[in-house]
């Protein structure tokens, strides 16, 4: 360890060329390669599978498609649960991977599985693998007025579509409406007239209805995917599907013997906004987009949309969350530059202003190491890793204080000399590096921790620690390069160094009458000093098991929005719901 130190300490050239090459890179990093969100996305520890079985109903679902998936699949090392939901022509089989396992490993053990399955039927299209993400919108969306529903959706989409022609937008979700739905009501006394069964009107209407994967073509300039398209979207074609020939030699068809309706999904589904209908579109940030970009042009879009819509329709945006990165940014920013205000007034104050400048100067480059070393270990600048930046400024100096004091004090005694800076550096690299080591190892057990907040507060360690690494370099390296052109007994006199004088003799004043006597009575009574600071550690250790202090995991804080929860009795029509919920607002 002091061989660097003395190398780099008579070679400045190399400390400066080690600092600026940090700061460039660094920044560097953070405009172009350090991703920009509003919440850390990771992998959940499960792994879904969906199925599309067209026209199906959701117990031919779960019969044909789902039962056999979970059967195929149950004996798998590592899954700890399955769930599956069947719906109108689409199931999901969700597993739930076991601790020690890999989702990914588990993935491919499925697809494996489910890809061997040769007793689907045969309109069931390839299935759709993926392990879960979390993750959260950037900003939301909301379209409203008093407009029929059908309407409504259609201007949803319109946005929807507007939103992903934006440059920094790939993926806007719209919710909050209903689906499009295609009803057919056949009468059982008709089915009887024609002779005819169920299935058999299922089944046509199924051969007629069919979008599948027809493989593909590969070309010069990549693969053409096809399809067979043949899926029916309305009511007038669906009407027209031949279900068998009549007596007199024409098409008995389906419209003859049903009743199609062209609306919505029965399921009742309503969202409101300051008491209006509303659709809502959810805009996520992909790949490397930067969190406070898309927010920005989102809410340009919406002032812009607002000229452009039909009158009764208006439109807005909330649940802005690229707003609370940018005031977390902003607190992280205001904190580093007041906390470097007073590192180097403090200093200033009891030594001198050049070795004060050095020592804050320690700041912004351990932040940009730190910053080199996010993309490597896959973090991102989210609202947890600046926490995690907020959280290590007060500690990212003292091993630069330290230093710097133990520095001052060789080159104010034993001359103003290289080997003065040295031994200064030397003398405190073995404590200083030990106490780096044991505030990581400290934040080290946040990394593995375990379950679903887990990957969340993983975030924190992947900052903190190379942050004091970055820090140790800076004050072990580099510092020592800056503070050999210190030069004690050339400063001027002047009314500012007189005041800096003054302080620091009554400070080392208060140091010699007050503190020294107490340390060394203490030093003289050791036994009788351990036997106090255990006692009252063992008291301050029985304070949260007297019962005087709750316990949470996570405190409860006021949110920016207040949530509300109806449940009505089982049966309750929807319209009766919604007045009761238009009361509550």
């Amino acid at each position: 360890m002091n061989g660097p130190i003395a190398w780099f300490a008579r070679n400045p050239v190399a400390a400066n060329l080690l600092m600026l090459v940090i700061l460039a890179v660094g920044l560097w990093s953070t405009f172009e390669v350090v991703k920009l969100e509003v919440f850390p996305e990771f992998e959940r520890d499960t792994v879904s599978v969906s199925f599309t079985y067209p026209g199906a109903t959701p117990e031919e679902v779960e019969q044909s498609v789902l039962i056999r998936a979970e059967e195929a699949i149950a004996d798998l090392p590592g899954i700890a649960e399955i769930v599956s939901t069947a719906n109108e022509g689409r199931g999901l089989v969700r597993v739930e991977v076991d601790k020690g396992f890999e989702p990914r490993d588990l993935l491919d053990d499925i697809k494996n599985r489910i890809d061997a399955i040769d007793t689907f039927p045969e309109d069931v299209e390839r299935p759709g693998y993926q392990v879960d993400l979390f993750r959260r919108e950037v900003i939301s969306v909301v379209v409203y007025g008093d407009l029929p529903e059908l309407e409504l959706r259609r201007l949803g989409e319109q946005v929807r579509d507007d939103l992903t022609g934006l440059p920094e937008v790939s993926q806007a979700d719209l919710v909050g409406v209903r689906a499009f739905e295609m009803t057919v009501e056949v009468d059982p006394f008709v089915l009887e007239k024609y002779g005819l069964s169920l299935e058999e009107v299922a089944a046509a209407i199924r051969a007629h209805n069919r979008d599948l994967p027809a493989g593909s073509v590969k070309t010069g300039a990549g693969d053409i995917q096809l399809r067979s398209m043949g899926q029916v979207y309305d009511a007038d074609k669906l009407a027209a599907i031949p279900l068998r020939s009549k007596s007199d030699g024409g098409t008995l068809r389906l419209g003859e013997i049903a009743t199609i309706r062209d609306g919505f999904d029965e399921e009742p589904l309503a969202a409101l906004f300051n008491g209006h209908p509303a659709a809502l579109i959810e805009v996520y940030r992909v790949g490397n987009q930067s969190a406070l970009e898309v927010g920005r042009q989102v809410r340009d879009y919406v002032s812009q949309a607002k000229n452009r819509l039909p009158d009764g329709v208006q439109i807005d945006y909330w649940r802005d969350r690229s707003r609370i990165v940018k005031l977390r940014l902003n607190t992280l920013l205001t904190n580093a530059v007041q906390g470097g205000i007073l590192i180097f007034l403090t200093l200033a104050l009891f030594l001198r202003f050049s070795i004060a400048f050095w020592v804050a100067a320690g700041i912004p480059v351990s932040f940009m190491g730190a910053l080199l070393l996010m993309p490597v270990f896959g973090a991102s600048l989210n609202l947890v890793t600046l926490f995690a930046f907020i959280l290590v400024l007060g500690m990212v100096v003292d091993d630069a204080i330290v230093t710097g004091e133990s520095i001052y004090t060789h080159l104010r005694r034993k001359g103003e000399t290289v080997d003065s800076v040295i031994r200064g550096a030397q003398e405190v690299a073995v404590p200083v590096t030990f106490g780096l080591l044991t505030t990581a190892a400290a934040f080290l057990p946040l990394w593995f921790m375990e379950g679903r907040r887990g990957p969340i507060f993983a975030q924190i360690p992947l900052v903190v620690i190379p942050v004091l690494a970055f820090s140790w370099i800076e004050s072990k390296l580099i510092l020592p390069a800056h503070l050999r052109h210190v030069h004690l007994r050339r400063e001027s006199a002047g009314p500012i160094i007189r005041l800096q004088r003054r302080v620091a003799e009554v400070l080392e004043r208060g140091i010699e009458k007050l503190y020294r006597p107490i340390l060394e009575r203490c030093l003289a009574q050791r036994y009788l000093t351990f036997a106090l600071f255990t006692v009252g550690v063992g008291l301050l250790a029985c304070l949260p098991l007297s019962g005087r202090y709750g316990y949470t995991f996570l405190p409860r804080i006021q949110s920016e929005i207040a949530r509300a929860t109806l449940v009505m009795p089982p049966g309750t029509s929807a319209e009766v719901t919604r007045r009761h919920l238009e009361r509550m607002a």
